[in-house]
């Protein structure tokens, strides 16, 4: 078990860290594509897509998760019942992603008009509903693999899945240079609904190939109060993820208006959108890239501390919470040194934007609050809290649509900017608080922040040194400004572990090693 524990870690990891780099790399080439302007569009529609995206997959991909896992875990001669609940939630997902779907298709117009100002939406939004049942579908199977603990399934539909959304994004970008934004758009879009339905295609492949195993041969009979059961689930996570994600739409749909406020007289709208599309479309994707490599941590820790939590093994918990916290601490504070020391060379050189650079740089602070909040939200779950969790991040949303109000149209992009980092630092202080009252986990900021801190301190110094050694690097040719990155990068990692291995991440890694090496027997 233990084996077949880190391989499926592993796999998890590895397909994140590719997949991350795989869209990372279709995002940086559509922001040379479409522009700042045009990305500014596409970022709008993903806004509302999202919205329908969590209608549609939700609540069924949460359900599917536990409810197999509770049908799968009784005897093999009650695989029938299971093979029953499977099918109930394939057409409670197919309803949900019809459903959504149409909603999506009724009122593209409608949002395009109202809620996102710009009726070149209007295509984009319609062609991108047509992957709701597929996503749908998706969602459902992916959850039994979850409960089955089979990764691989899950692992290459996506991974296919985001093959072929480049393969056709490419085709489509590139022999329709000099279209509109909107039309473009609507073909990016396009291009995702067909991945995702080759993605369900894919997904279903593998449950044909397994089902007679994973019911032995049985045929579907009808479970226990199936109805109640899904209920149960599927409103509660349904109605609160939708309620989040309609508000971090509203705070999407009005930080252009916003903004077209503060530029009325520097380009308006046209202003806003470009403005808007750097933050978001490229340097807020670069700034959360890092975190997918924290995967692996969560991966491994995430399901002891809810084990600990459920046994009640106060000790063990506290010493996994703690961890945690303190590893997320030093590689936040080191992607955020990083960002903060070469995130200007770097937006030069993927996107010729100095005002990304600018973003990276105010914000790369603020990546140690960004990530622990991310780690804590999870821990939080896995302790139970996950209605403390919610609360506080909508509220945390009702604070950044009062902030985007009160602050964008008087000081611009220098006002969001401000919206951001003070929200993460109240989701930060507000989850991380929670947590450690509930657990009954004392502090130690100075190890969890205060000792990262001081190495990042150390490393930005010697990396501002070398990023004025390498300045001619940087107005050279693409090989040279590759290489002045590449070896400034690593020399700031460098400086960054030799400072922070003494102060506690050597003792950390050592022990987390230790805690899941192979061969290790399972407590």
């Amino acid at each position: 078990m233990r084996q077949s524990y880190l391989k499926n870690a592993a796999l998890l990891t590895g397909s994140d860290v590719v997949l991350r780099l795989a869209g990372m790399g279709l995002r940086i080439w559509l922001a040379n594509e479409l522009g700042g302007e045009g990305m500014g569009l596409y970022q709008l529609v993903l806004a509302v897509y999202s919205l329908f995206i969590t209608l549609a997959t939700a609540g069924v991909s949460v359900a599917a998760t536990r409810l197999m896992a509770e049908e799968l875990s009784g005897p093999a001669s009650a695989r029938g019942a299971a093979r029953g609940m499977l099918r109930r939630l394939l057409a409670a997902g197919l309803v949900l992603g019809l459903f959504a779907a149409a909603l999506q298709l009724a009122t593209a117009d409608l949002a395009a008009r109202l809620w996102l100002g710009d009726v070149r939406a209007v295509g984009a939004l319609r062609v991108s509903a047509l992957g709701m049942p597929w996503m749908a579908v998706s969602a459902v199977l992916r959850g039994f693999f979850i409960a089955r603990r089979h990764v691989a399934p899950n692992v290459f539909s996506q991974l296919t899945e985001q093959t072929v959304r480049i393969a056709l994004v490419a085709l489509a970008l590139t022999r329709t240079e000099g279209l509109a934004v909107g039309v473009r758009c609507m073909l990016v879009l396009g291009a995702t609904a067909v991945s995702e339905a080759v993605s369900a295609l894919c997904m279903l492949a593998f449950y044909r190939r397994d089902a007679r195993s994973a019911f032995a041969g049985q045929k579907a009979v009808r479970p226990a109060d199936p109805a109640r059961r899904l209920w149960e689930i599927l409103w509660p996570v349904e109605g609160g993820r939708v309620l989040a994600s309609a508000l971090h739409t509203a705070e999407n749909m009005l930080v252009p208006a916003c903004l077209a406020v503060y530029l009325i007289n520097a380009g308006g709208r046209t202003a806003a959108l470009e403005q808007y599309g750097e933050l978001k479309g490229m340097a807020l994707p670069l700034l959360t890239f890092p975190f997918g490599l924290l995967g692996s941590l969560s991966v491994l820790l995430m399901p002891e501390i809810t084990q600990a939590h459920i046994l009640g093994q106060t000790e063990r918990l506290n010493a996994l919470l703690n961890r945690m916290l303190r590893l997320t601490g030093y590689f936040s504070a080191l992607a955020g040194v990083l960002f903060w020391v070469w995130g200007r060379p770097l937006a030069q050189l993927l996107y010729q934007s100095a005002d990304a650079g600018f973003y990276l740089e105010t914000l790369a602070p603020a990546m140690p609050l960004m990530y622990l909040e991310s780690m804590v939200d999870g821990a939080m779950k896995g302790v139970g809290e996950q209605k403390a969790a919610f609360r506080y991040s909508v509220w945390d949303s009702i604070l950044r649509i009062g902030g985007v109000v009160a602050l964008l149209p008087r000081f611009g992009m220098k006002g969001f900017l401000a919206v951001i980092l003070l929200s993460s630092l109240y989701t930060c202080a507000a989850n991380t608080g929670h947590l450690l009252f509930s657990s009954g986990t004392q502090h130690a900021f100075r190890r969890w922040l205060g000792a990262p801190a001081l190495a990042a301190v150390l490393a930005a110094a010697a990396g501002m040194v070398l990023r004025k050694l390498l300045a001619d690097g940087f107005a050279a040719r693409l090989p040279l400004q590759l290489a002045a990155l590449g070896v400034g990068g690593c020399a700031t990692t460098g400086v960054f572990l030799l400072a922070a291995w003494p102060l506690g991440l050597g003792e950390e890694a050592a022990a987390l090693w230790a805690a899941h090496r192979p061969g290790r027997p399972k407590k």
